[in-house]
């Protein structure tokens, strides 16, 4: 390669690398539809070209029926559960005195027992100002969903549209062999494909667990309470914790011990034990995934890429260690048997 066509060569490399930074940057507010979009697609490309190749219908009219099958079996179920809390919720007074003088009263019954005053009034008057701020990023964050969603259709449709043509491509540009190639696409199907089954179903089973103990042992609000659970299932270590363990303390702020006991062994031996139960059999059962790689994949994912990062997440760490594997053999392992040689 002469000097002209290295400079044509690494010029344009340049090039890309730059334009793809000031994308990627200005792109990022809606990475989570785009990928939310690539989940669904791994999902139904299936089913794509059933209706494609054994049904000979056409790509667009295709990609209008699964576009609004996925508007049926994902959107609306996650609109009902929305309408659920926000019919629960409309009646609380959102006047931050009114979050404030529950945490006053407990305050108030933590020093006449232990003679300890956990707040003052400079505590009190940060948590308000947290609350308006929380209230101003609970605004936007519906706002940013509302906009990934229609992103996530619309990115959806033309990925069905243009799928073959897709995936071709990609599998061209990868500076992988064949055989590594294969490698990575299987991998990849099988970690989204664990995660975006596996996580909803875990969440719905550890919820609907948890509401049972939430009615058995007379917890306020547990329909209410039970969502929330299934929402906790995706933080890392705490987990449904995040919810049973405060309502725990509530019923023994109000003398309710038995309760209180109750729950905390119910939250500790079974809801958190099925957790780690489900959780890993179902990761194994998929993927093949450990549960290290879960685990530090939800922590790193949720960072990189919000609510998204619980499925691509584990998916990067897992494609990062297989990287690593075709390096050894590729490079290591050849360049030491030709030393042994």
């Amino acid at each position: 390669m002469s000097m002209k066509e290295q400079y044509w060569k690494y010029s344009l490399i340049v090039i890309i690398l730059t334009i793809g930074i000031v994308i990627f940057r200005h792109i990022t507010p809606f990475l989570g539809g785009i990928l939310g979009a690539l989940t669904i697609y791994i999902l139904v490309r299936g089913q794509m070209n059933f209706l494609t190749e054994k049904k000979k219908i056409r790509r667009s009219v295709g990609a209008f029926l699964i576009t609004a099958e996925t508007i049926l079996v994902f959107l609306m179920p996650a609109a009902i559960v929305v309408w659920i809390l926000v019919t629960n919720l409309q009646d609380i007074n959102l006047d931050p005195q009114t979050f404030v003088e529950p945490i006053e009263q407990t305050v108030n019954i933590i020093k006449s027992k232990t003679g300890y005053d956990i707040l003052d009034k400079d505590t009190l008057s940060f948590i308000i100002s947290l609350l308006s701020r929380f209230g101003q990023g609970v605004m936007e964050s519906i706002s940013s969903l509302a906009v990934n969603l229609f992103v996530m259709l619309f990115v959806l449709y033309f990925m069905l549209i243009g799928g073959r043509k897709m995936e071709a491509y990609i599998n061209d540009i990868l500076p992988f062999s064949e055989a590594n190639t294969q490698e990575v696409v299987h991998k990849i199907n099988m970690i989204v494909r664990s995660n975006a089954i596996g996580i909803p179903l875990l969440a719905i089973i550890q919820g609907g667990v948890a509401m049972i103990g939430y009615l058995i042992f007379g917890a306020p609000n547990a329909w209410v309470l039970g969502i929330l659970t299934c929402f906790a299932t995706v933080i890392p270590m705490v987990g449904t914790a995040l919810v049973w363990f405060p309502v725990v303390g509530y019923f023994a702020l109000n003398g309710d011990w038995v309760s209180a006991i109750g729950l905390f062994a119910y939250g500790s031996l079974v809801v958190s034990q099925l957790d780690n139960l489900i959780r890993f059999m179902l990761q194994k059962k998929m993927a093949n995934i450990h549960p290290l790689i879960t685990i530090f994949g939800v922590v790193i994912g949720l960072q990189l890429f919000g609510f998204m990062g619980i499925i691509f997440g584990p998916l990067l760490l897992s494609l990062f260690i297989l990287f690593v594997d075709m390096f050894k053999k590729e490079y290591l392992d050849a360049r030491n048997n030709l030393s042994e040689e």
